[in-house]
């Protein structure tokens, strides 16, 4: 009990340095944001009577989260996502809250290198080993479980990717990744910048890396139905905000995308644009967008909002037992969850 005890004062005391935030969890959790109920079978994933909870704050930009379950105890597990501007990866701990865990994240060079320069994306492959889109060394990266780097892919036809922003992982191990320029210092204008377009890519299990798309402008969060057949991709562009599903071939290669829903209206109307999003096992799927999370039913249809009042990033499931019954939400400064059924 003691070396618990001051694993957990270290862990406040190194949290306080960084200006970080972890309610207490013998207080009431605090709470923000509202649920906005569009349609009735919103009830089946999401009770109208749920909290936003906020985990930890005072982070500059959080992105990418992804729940890792603890391999000897599937009872237990942590939370692991991006600060970008920090170029940093963060871990929180439902016992003991925030630490930091690595650093840096997504550029490892020794000069300025924009605002972005961080990890942002996070998935974990059919190891259990940590995935990471990076923006400064414009790379997919694996964490081996001896702790060192491997580059899984930084160039498409012999130029080097934009910043890889956010990726998906399918039941055979393969990749499906968006490559915005939002990581580059000056963006889609940098002089580093090779590629002239920004793709939707899939990376095989053999190392192959295939152009799925190039249709959307600003492709930027990205997800997979349960049955593996769509592909479902946000675009950040404020003057087209929509999220697209994309058919999967049986080779993995992509059809042409159909528009499965515009927020374009939204946009200057609430904080925030299509970013990151997950999809349950039910098929439904969690997306950030003007005003927060947006919930779709697996046919695309908008049943609600979960609406955060602050810019929001990204989202995932996960919990303890292996559930998928808390949807954790990366959010401008903050780090949030709600219980979903």
């Amino acid at each position: 009990m003691r070396m618990r005890f001051s694993a957990v004062v270290w862990l406040l005391f190194i949290g306080s340095l960084l200006g970080l935030k972890s309610p207490a969890h013998a207080q009431t959790p605090q709470t923000m944001g509202q649920i906005e109920r569009l349609d009735p079978a919103l009830d089946a994933v999401l009770d109208s009577s749920a909290k936003i909870e906020v985990l930890a704050s005072g982070f500059t930009w959080t992105e990418g989260p992804v729940w890792v379950t603890d391999q000897d105890n599937p009872d237990a597990g942590h939370l692991l996502f991006s600060d970008i501007p920090r170029n940093t990866i963060f871990r929180w701990d439902p016992n003991t809250g925030i630490s930091r865990f690595m650093q840096p994240s997504g550029y490892t060079g020794t000069t300025y290198y924009g605002l972005e320069p961080g990890s942002n994306g996070l998935a974990l492959d059919s190891k259990g080993q940590l995935l990471a889109c990076e923006h400064g060394d414009r790379r997919l990266s694996v964490l081996t479980k001896d702790g060192g780097k491997r580059t899984l892919v930084d160039a498409y036809q012999g130029k080097r990717l934009n910043s890889p922003n956010d990726l998906v992982v399918d039941s055979k191990g393969n990749i499906y990744f968006t490559d915005p320029p939002y990581g580059l210092p000056e963006r889609a204008d940098d002089h580093r910048r090779e590629l002239d377009f920004c793709g939707v890519y899939r990376l095989s299990t053999d190392g192959t890396l295939q152009l799925g798309s190039k249709q959307l402008e600003r492709p930027n969060g990205i997800g997979i139905s349960p049955d593996e057949k769509t592909l479902y991709v946000a675009q950040s562009d404020p003057s087209n905000a929509i999220w697209m599903s994309f058919p999967i071939a049986a080779d993995g290669s992509l059809g042409a995308g159909t528009v499965m829903h515009d927020a374009t209206d939204q946009v200057g109307k609430l904080p925030g644009l299509p970013d990151g999003l997950t999809v349950s096992e039910s098929g439904h799927i969690w997306g950030s967008g003007p005003g927060g999370i947006y919930v779709f039913s697996p046919e695309g249809k908008l049943l609600g909002r979960i609406l955060t009042g602050q810019k929001t990033s990204n989202c995932t499931l996960g919990g303890p037992n292996r559930k998928q019954n808390w949807l954790y939400i990366t959010a401008d400064s903050y780090l949030l969850r709600i219980q979903i059924r």
